[in-house]
């Protein structure tokens, strides 16, 4: 069994969990909300250290990141259980469940698997990562090591603290932000908005590579009163340069809204591209959304279908046609 970090004891045998803003206050014996990490004797276990739900080569654009070695792909895992309780959550299945039968899979045979993969490196991803601190550190400071990258997807609902050494690790990152309204994030995530936008923002600041997805989900997040404030606070925080993924949710788990319009996407789009110069849309059948286009000039730099890729106007990291620097990372 592997020891937690970040965490402190109270009482004689009982722990506060101090990795997410969820605090969890555990008596002997008792798991926090993220299902992975277990008071024994007074220490905190990372339950979850080495447990694989599922793992795989993925398009460097399904996590998704345009901006970030187009074209590529990537070695993608993820373990079980999260620290938000999101009724409309798409991998469920994983996130909301922990399976302890399985047998623990070391660092160094995930970096060997990313290795032989041919991969550029590996993506922490599908269920919520950053609750297995402990072996997203590990595995990344391996990777590094070994000249692989390394990207988070994650819901960005996290301390501080326990960030500050993992982010130089990390190259590029996509965190969700949900909605721009706390009350939202208490309601149908069981958590809060703050700690995901000081998150975000600190990922940024640290030099990480950062896309932000926004899942928008009829009559609940898709006021466009607040799609305009997360392209505004994108653009006075992040920079108008950071790319926004507008995703279409479709019923899972325990919500059974009818899925997002495509009309309404396209309108959060239009609404978005008045504030930032890279916005996408995803999880739907739109034309509009699927290009990287030149803020300049208009020209197609890279042009997308599904997860096919061409790199078209790109001229030695700049635009092919008026010559502007692109905002694109190449591995």
């Amino acid at each position: 069994m592997k020891t937690a970090k970040f965490w402190h004891k109270i009482a004689d045998t009982g722990v506060e969990c101090e990795l997410c803003p969820n605090k969890c206050k555990l008596a002997d014996g008792k798991t926090g909300l993220c299902k992975v990490r277990t008071c024994r004797g007074g220490e905190l276990d990372a339950d979850g250290y080495g447990l694989i739900s599922s793992a795989g080569i993925d398009p460097i654009e399904k996590k998704p990141l345009y901006h970030f070695a187009p074209g590529s792909r990537i070695f993608s895992f993820g373990g079980w259980g999260c620290n938000l309780g999101c009724e409309f959550c798409q991998n469920w299945a994983i996130s909301q469940h922990i399976d302890i039968t399985l047998g623990q899979t070391r660092p160094e045979q995930v970096v060997a698997k990313a290795s032989e993969s041919g991969s550029i490196g590996i993506a922490y991803t599908y269920n919520e990562p950053l609750i297995g601190i402990e072996f997203v550190e590990d595995c990344a400071k391996i990777a590094r090591d070994m000249k692989l990258l390394n990207v988070l997807v994650t819901n960005g609902y996290i301390e501080k603290d326990p960030v500050k050494n993992i982010l130089p690790l990390i190259d590029a990152l996509n965190i969700d932000i949900k909605s721009m309204e706390d009350t939202f994030y208490r309601r149908w995530c069981k958590g809060h908005l703050s700690p995901v936008l000081s998150f975000v923002k600190q990922a940024f600041d640290a030099g990480c590579h950062v896309e932000i997805t926004n899942l928008i989900i009829p009559t609940l997040n898709d006021d466009e009163k607040l799609i305009k404030k997360l392209a505004k606070w994108m653009t006075d925080n992040i920079g108008k340069a950071a790319p926004l993924h507008l995703s279409g949710y479709h019923p899972q788990y325990k919500m059974d809204i009818p899925s997002t319009n495509v009309d309404v996407l396209e309108r959060a789009y239009s609404i978005c591209r008045e504030y930032l110069d890279y916005v996408y849309i995803g999880n739907v059948w739109s034309k509009t959304g699927q290009n990287t286009v030149c803020p300049e000039c208009n020209n197609v730099l890279i042009s997308r279908e599904g997860y096919s890729v061409k790199i078209t106007g790109i001229d030695r990291s700049c635009c092919g046609k008026c010559g502007r620097e692109i905002d694109i990372i190449f591995r």
